[in-house]
């Protein structure tokens, strides 16, 4: 029998990593697209074909996944929504990490339509985050609290930061900015980023900073619960530092006369943080994320389930933990759909695989085979 086929779009952080690993043993064959030529030479040298587009456009997106059974996603968000979507008109079902601020369930009439599964922000956080809390909540009659804690931070703190950006640091400004969607009282209620603001122990690191981050996303409207939250996790002191640039301005987008040039003060912040962000090639990280949910099982009594995660840089293959746990989610993923485990047609979030315990079995015994372990802990409280 041959081999599947699986093209990656997006040749950035995690795109190696993925076809690496899909790479592994033959398993598949790969194809890896992107516009910058820089990127796809990371790829050199490995057995995936390589493919220089404009996957901003439609037609491009179409015509170079033709050849190839499964589709990740993986472009930037800025055009991630629309890469879906051609996606999903050329028959192939995907996984998709593209992070864009678009409803993915727009599209789910036209994924039904196609015949497509699409498994949608299927990363470490969404994804692993949403996955781990869909399946707590399966094993609950009523859900009290979802409350998740994630963070990607280099192993050495670094004056002034102490952080550098394991993903878009674009994207990192959006969760500085953006506000952030909470569950209160089973209603859905807005709040400042950076607010509310605690301080939390992790095994492995020891006490980091948390703050309010618009991180749930899909769980806001797909599980029913009294309290929910994501708070992004950074070194003590991380808030205030940003709070200061927020507050003085530095984080605006109306243009402001300087020396009678106009100048959007965020794009100038951008240009000043970027370089010091950046995460070297060879600089250690690790990702950390606790997952808690709680509520009233069948039985009448009520149950906790935790579920932990330390993850770190591989100095063997020299790949970053952010990169390691959003990337093998996504092929764990794909896995799961070339297997004929998960097969639901239309738009799916994890939360919905999450329903199927054979399905979170199998992505977490293939992240383990990875050296990526969530540490589960259920008691009744």
């Amino acid at each position: 029998m041959s081999r599947k086929s699986v093209i990656i779009l997006g040749a950035g952080l995690v795109g190696r990593p993925m076809a690496l690993d899909l790479l592994n043993n033959d398993e598949y064959e790969v194809g890896i697209a992107d516009y910058s030529e820089k990127a796809l030479e990371k790829f050199k040298g490995t057995k995936a074909k390589i493919y220089q587009r404009d996957l901003s456009e439609s037609s491009q997106v179409k015509e170079v996944v033709q050849g190839y059974d499964l589709v990740i996603n993986a472009v930037p968000g800025a055009i991630g929504f629309n890469s879906l979507k051609s996606i999903i008109e050329a028959n192939k079902n995907v996984i998709d990490i593209a992070f864009y601020p678009e409803n993915p369930f727009d599209l789910n009439e036209l994924a039904k339509q196609h015949g497509v599964c699409a498994i949608c922000d299927m990363g470490v956080a969404p994804g692993m985050s949403h996955l781990l809390s869909g399946f707590a909540a399966s094993q609950l009659e009523k859900v009290e609290k979802i409350l998740i804690y994630v963070g990607g931070l280099p192993k050495v703190r670094t004056f002034p930061w102490e952080y550098k950006a394991v993903f878009s640091p674009s994207d990192v400004i959006e969760e500085y900015t953006r506000p952030a969607r909470l569950i209160e009282n089973g209603q859905v209620v807005f709040k400042e980023a950076l607010s509310e603001p605690e301080l939390i122990d992790f095994e492995n690191v020891g006490t980091l900073e948390a703050f309010n981050s618009d991180g749930l996303r899909s769980l806001v409207y797909t599980i029913s619960a009294d309290y929910m939250a994501e708070k992004t996790l950074r070194y003590q002191g991380h808030i205030d530092k940003i709070k200061v640039l927020k507050k003085s301005g530095f984080f605006g987008t109306e243009p402001v006369l300087v020396d009678k040039a106009e100048v959007i003060p965020l794009e100038f912040t951008k240009k000043m943080l970027f370089p010091s962000w950046k995460l070297g090639e060879n600089e250690e990280d690790f990702t950390v994320m606790r997952i808690i949910v709680e509520g009233m099982a069948a039985t009448g009594k009520r149950k906790r389930f935790t579920y932990d995660l330390y993850d770190t840089f591989d100095a063997t293959t020299r790949i970053h933990s952010m990169a390691r746990t959003t990337g093998y989610s996504a092929t764990a993923a794909l896995r799961l759909l070339d297997a004929g485990i998960f097969t639901s047609i239309g738009i799916n979030v994890p939360e919905f695989v999450g329903k199927n315990e054979k399905s979170v079995r199998f992505i977490l015994e293939k992240l383990r085979e990875r050296g990526i372990h969530y540490k589960e802990e259920i008691i009744e409280l």
